[in-house]
């Protein structure tokens, strides 16, 4: 169901179209995509444009300059840098003789090389089915032609197109079907997710997330806080599946760190709907972990475009820590900026040279205990479950026996989670 390259088209040809309304830095994103995708690129063409040609999206010139670049490269793809309409991309198909491939075609075919576990593959698979069937609406006209009638034949044997039925709505018919069998797939992994979530808030484990654009470290610092082994590239979508490890966090104890998904401009949207399982973890964090490549001039641009993704996902109104990563690219120390209330609201690091990961432990732990309080619980002799609980929870930082004889614990804990347990301790006697 992924994509049907060419043989052979490790070679393509690169078009980028500048309609006064598109980014100059794109252009390099879109070579790291190619790169990513395991292609070699020939050349990138360039042109402007007030308004896409609504047949070919390039003018006649422009058209003639692609062929003539891809016959000399031997390039058999040509990437364009843009979303088609499935008629501009069957009509520059024909006039250059060549397989085409959009923005949103080219990240579709990278997920669909990186998806490992099932549910990975899962989530691709109905992007791509998504893809597909908008190819098919307007685009497959070569295929919107009568069927007689399956007979006794193969077609028959596998439910194909019926007496009238054409060869576009047979089309049309399976991959619909394929979609809702993937969906009825996914929920069942969505309810195997919202069950380990439902456990690990009984357990009252808070989750911390990595977010931010592909290529920003996620996936290095993510193994150097948690001294595991994930897997590190220096390609865009390095790390599609969601890996969960225990943190440890002085005062608050243990979290759940959880590493997800790069974003991108223009993710497409089906990606985005295909991976929401996914980016449900994001929602349920107590803290966002947003990686910013401090090296690169886009990364102001690159924070605004992940934050809109995270308000897409309805995550915007979780706390975030903005993590400048890779600063010794470009001769910066580690450092804490802090808002007017002396939070930390970023932090300076290099994940690679393992500098300033000491100070953004302790930004976490500010962050995550700002909503604790400090208080002393007076137990009785006869409230030894509740000092037990207590316990559990790590929130005794000291306890001593008072004048009176009772035991006096010194505890650090968020108010809710301490009524929670004293209202257990009610509730028990």
């Amino acid at each position: 169901m992924f994509f049907d390259r060419p043989e052979g088209d490790s070679v393509a040809l690169l078009v980028h179209i500048d309609f006064q309304s598109l980014e100059g830095e794109r252009i390099e994103e879109f070579r790291e995509l190619a790169r990513s995708a395991g292609l070699s690129s020939a050349a990138c063409i360039y042109g402007k444009r007030t308004r896409p040609d609504p047949k070919t999206f390039v003018g006649s010139g422009k058209l003639a300059e692609i062929k003539q670049s891809a016959d000399s490269a031997g390039a058999n793809l040509i990437l364009f840098d843009h979303d088609l309409t499935p008629t501009q991309e069957r009509n520059l198909e024909r006039e250059l003789g060549s397989r085409i491939m959009t923005r949103t075609g080219l990240i579709l075919d990278i997920f669909a090389q990186r998806a490992r576990t099932h549910e990975g593959k899962l989530q691709v698979e109905l992007a791509l089915l998504k893809h597909l069937s908008t190819r098919l609406v307007r685009g497959w006209t070569h295929l919107d032609r009568q069927r007689g009638g399956a007979g006794r034949g193969q077609g028959a044997a596998i439910g194909l197109a019926g007496t009238g039925e054409t060869q576009l709505e047979t089309d049309q018919r399976l991959i619909a079907k394929r979609i809702k069998g993937v969906n009825k797939r996914l929920q069942k992994v969505r309810r195997q997710r919202q069950q380990s979530r439902r456990a690990r808030s009984r357990a009252d484990a808070k989750t911390i997330s990595l977010v931010g654009y592909t290529n920003a470290g996620k996936s290095t610092l993510f193994n150097k806080l948690c001294n595991c082994e994930v897997e590190v590239e220096d390609k865009l979508f390095a790390t599609l599946d969601p890996t969960l490890r225990k943190l440890e966090v002085p005062v608050v104890g243990n979290v759940i760190l959880a590493d997800t998904v790069g974003f991108i401009r223009h993710l497409p949207h089906s990606l985005i709907d295909a991976f929401r399982a996914t980016l449900e973890e994001v929602n349920t964090s107590s803290l966002l972990l947003h990686l910013v490549d401090a090296a690169t001039e886009e990364k102001i641009a690159n924070q605004d475009q992940v934050n809109e993704v995270l308000k897409e996902i309805g995550a915007d109104k979780i706390k975030q820590l903005y993590v400048y990563n890779k600063i010794d690219l470009i001769g910066e120390r580690p450092r804490i900026d802090r808002d007017a209330r002396g939070i930390p609201c970023r932090v300076w690091i290099s994940s690679a040279e393992e500098d300033g990961l000491e100070l953004l432990m302790e930004c976490i732990q500010t962050i995550l205990t700002a909503d604790m309080i400090e208080t002393v619980v007076t137990l009785q002799p006869s409230q030894g479950q509740l000092r037990a609980d207590l316990y559990a929870a790590g929130a005794v930082t000291r306890e001593r026996v008072n004048d009176d004889g009772l035991l006096e614990l010194m505890v650090t804990l968020e108010e809710s989670k301490l009524d929670r347990v004293l209202k257990k301790t009610r509730q028990g006697t």
